[in-house]
Parts: C-alpha cells; sequence; structure tokens
C-alpha cells in the first residue's frame, strides 16, 4: 500500500455560530493511503462535510494536525493552500459546477490550466480529450453542459476532477441529484480510475450501498469519526 496521503492526528473545528461557539469535529484521528477508497456516511449536520473542508485547506483546524499529501496544512498560509490546491487535490461536487458558456473539453482543460501543469495550449487540449475519453465521453468534447444529461455532466466534473492525477479527491455526495443506476455507474467509474491512478479518494454520502463499494466505510457522528463495518455489496 502506498504511503499515507491523509494523515490526521486530533483534529478539531470550532466555530462561532452567533454567541455559541460550536465544537463540530472532535479528535479526528485517521490515514487515508494513496489508491485507496474511502467513504464517510453519516447523518445530516454530523460534520462529514466539514471534515472535507479542512482536508481541502478551505477552514483551518482549530487544533491538531491535518497532513494531505505531506504537506501540514493546519499550518499552511492562503497562499501555501492555494498552491496545495492546485497540485494535489480534485473535488468533484453534487451540483457538477461545470461552466455553463465551455464545452466539455475546455471545462475539463480548465481544471490543467489552473494547474499551471507548463503544458501547451495543444497539450493542455490533447490531455483533457483523452481524460474525457476515459470516462466514456470522447464523442461529446464540443458539446455544452446544457446539451449534455445530468451523469454525462457529472462524468465531465469527475473528467475534471481526475485530469491533473491528483493525489486526493474530495468528493461530497457526487450522486446526489442522479438516479441510482446512473450514480452507481459514476462511482464505478470514479473508483477505477482512482485506483489506476493512485489517487486517494474520500467520499461524502448518504447511501450506504455505494460507500459499501468503498475499500474502507468511517462513519461520522456528532463530529467523531468512527471505522464501521461494511455491508455487503448487493450484486
Amino acid at each position: 500500500m502506498s504511503a499515507p496521503v491523509i494523515q490526521t492526528d486530533k483534529a478539531n473545528l470550532e466555530l462561532m455560530s452567533g454567541k455559541s461557539m460550536l465544537h463540530i469535529l472532535k479528535d479526528v484521528t485517521f490515514e487515508v493511503n494513496g489508491g485507496e477508497v474511502t467513504a464517510v456516511v453519516g447523518p445530516s449536520g454530523s460534520g462529514k462535510t466539514s471534515l472535507l473542508m479542512i482536508l481541502g485547506g478551505l477552514e483551518r483546524a482549530t487544533t491538531g494536525k491535518v497532513v494531505v499529501a505531506g504537506q501540514d496544512i493546519s499550518t499552511a498560509n492562503e497562499d501555501q493552500l492555494a498552491i496545495f490546491r492546485r497540485k494535489n487535490l480534485g473535488i468533484l461536487f453534487q451540483n457538477f459546477h461545470l461552466i455553463p458558456s465551455m464545452t466539455a473539453v475546455e471545462n475539463v482543460a480548465l481544471a490543467l490550466e489552473i494547474a499551471e501543469t507548463g503544458l501547451s495550449y495543444k497539450q493542455i487540449r490533447e490531455q483533457a480529450a483523452a481524460a474525457l475519453a476515459e470516462v466514456g465521453l470522447g464523442d461529446r468534447l464540443t458539446h455544452l453542459p446544457s446539451a449534455l444529461s445530468g451523469g454525462e455532466q457529472q462524468r465531465v466534473g469527475l473528467a475534471r476532477a481526475m485530469v491533473t492525477s491528483p493525489k486526493l479527491m474530495l468528493a461530497d455526495e457526487p450522486t446526489g441529484n442522479l438516479d441510482q443506476d446512473t450514480g452507481a455507474r459514476v462511482i464505478e467509474l470514479m473508483f477505477n480510475l482512482a485506483r489506476k491512478k493512485g489517487t486517494a479518494i474520500l467520499l461524502i454520502t448518504h447511501d450506504r450501498s455505494l460507500a459499501a463499494k468503498a475499500d474502507r466505510m468511517l462513519t461520522m457522528n456528532h463530529g467523531q469519526l468512527t471505522e464501521a463495518a461494511k455491508e455487503p455489496v448487493s450484486a
């Protein structure tokens, strides 16, 4: 197994809400290795999305340590965090977040441009097209998001998240706007791509049947993260 991509040690997150201090994450300690798919399940408001926020450097842990891709992001400044995200993270959203005026290949190419890979325009387009082919959309390169189904839009989002071969992909309810069968196909594609590229995935989902397809399942409850027994995957 590869070296850990995620390492947290007693990470806590406290945020003010009005005049009250909310203790959102409580002593979160866990590791995720390269190529490993980890699903986090739990009720709404339990802290799942907050966990993604501290791993992506979008919130800073109040106390404790958060190391991602070998970098201690709990002590990094904003400039360091911006570089860290460009070089190490892929993110897959529930609501796709494609740019409506850009074609599928342009949406994917944008991730390579932001990552400042040093590639030429021709190389960026070629890599973006190859990423779309990997998710079965090689014939949809010039389609705008409005001409794509929900499942196709999410596959464009997946290609965009994976085109830079990130060390970590954060996926927050990526099948929430898809029907069950389409969602299952997107998840299978995402898991296969991540394992092929050695990308670690942290998947947030309410769907325990999807979570059961991951390598590991963790449960978040009242800000506490614990290992969960995986349920059998139905045929």
